[in-house]
């Protein structure tokens, strides 16, 4: 596939447990636990699950802040994880990060300018300080913002407008993959739709592949090609996205959209309801990660780990009974 970007395989993260009174022996968390995916140039893909899951852990993995435990991030043909530090240059330059509170992710001692042009002027792109404020202006126009922002503090700008400067500054280095960490989660519905447009917009653009974390469906229906919902550190279903609502075969992802909220006066109905919370995945799950929380689970789903199947083309779940659902 000549369109292929990254291709993920058999991708692990363990975060160890010293001993302690609740743990008689060393242990570890299974943040990402066997997680494999492809992604194509321009397409994106959304992330889904509720807080604890791995998703967050899942995207620092990709973009290397986190070393993985096990696995292969496969990034135009070539393995980044087995890759050195002084080798990572182009990839660093190729991914880059959204987070999610633009508040704390900018540096509120430097003006709009510094914060867009830092990698530029790291990376030694542009030589010329005019020709680095000429792309710092470009940029910045870019996202829709006015060239005369370019001497102002973060502080001087509302929630929206600082999502638009750290847009820009992940764009400054061309990168092919943005990691979407909930960028619109800290901001007003109305702000949201904004910055998902321009995503959108730059996609189109810039030809750019996403992977966009979140644990909102509606707005990860509204941006994704495809749809990852993971639990527990792994990928328990994976579809198109408008497959994925039409057709869904998880009960995890079921009760996932049923809790989409819609905008109606009539009595709510098929609300799934969850029992308890995410737990901490501490050590190897015997059987299926989501068993102690689904209404179908049977004596088969905690003693047997369900194995991933193709249920329609292109959309894979990972469900003992997904023909139930």
């Amino acid at each position: 596939m000549n369109d292929l970007l990254l291709e993920v395989k058999a991708l692990k993260k363990y975060f160890p447990i010293r001993k302690n009174i609740f743990f008689s022996k060393k242990t570890f968390v299974h943040a990402v636990d066997d997680v494999a995916f492809l992604l194509k140039q321009g397409q994106t893909v959304g992330l889904v699950g509720e807080s604890g899951c791995g998703k967050t852990t899942l995207g620092r993995l990709i973009a290397l802040l986190e070393k993985p435990t096990a696995g292969n991030i496969i990034f135009k043909q070539e393995n980044i994880a087995t890759l050195k530090k002084r080798e990572l240059k182009e990839y660093r330059k190729s991914v880059q990060l959204i987070f999610q509170d633009p508040y704390s992710s900018l540096n509120p001692r430097k003006t709009v300018y510094e914060i867009i042009t830092t990698g530029i002027r790291s990376f030694r792109l542009i030589k010329t300080r005019k020709e680095i404020r000429e792309k710092a202006a470009l940029l910045l126009e870019l996202v829709g913002l006015s060239t005369e922002y370019l001497n102002n503090y973060p502080h001087e700008f509302s929630g929206g407008q600082r999502q638009r400067i750290s847009i820009a500054r992940a764009l400054a280095l061309s990168p092919k993959l943005l990691i979407c960490d909930e960028p619109v989660s800290a901001l007003d519905v109305s702000i949201q739709a904004q910055i998902l447009n321009l995503l959108n917009s730059l996609k189109h653009k810039l030809n750019l592949a996403y992977i966009f974390i979140s644990h909102d469906l509606a707005v990860v229906r509204h941006v994704s090609d495809q749809i990852f919902v993971m639990y527990r550190g792994k990928i328990i279903e994976k579809a198109p996205a408008l497959d994925l609502f039409k057709n869904t075969t998880h009960p995890y992802s079921k009760a996932l959209i049923s809790a989409i909220p819609e905008a109606t006066l009539k009595k709510e109905k098929g609300r799934i309801i969850l029992k308890g919370d995410v737990t901490t995945p501490v050590g190897k799950i015997k059987g299926c990660c989501f068993a102690e929380r689904c209404y179908m689970a049977k004596k088969l789903c905690r003693e047997e780990s369900p194995e991933e199947r193709e249920i329609n083309p292109g959309h894979f779940t990972s469900c003992h009974f997904s023909e139930k659902v």
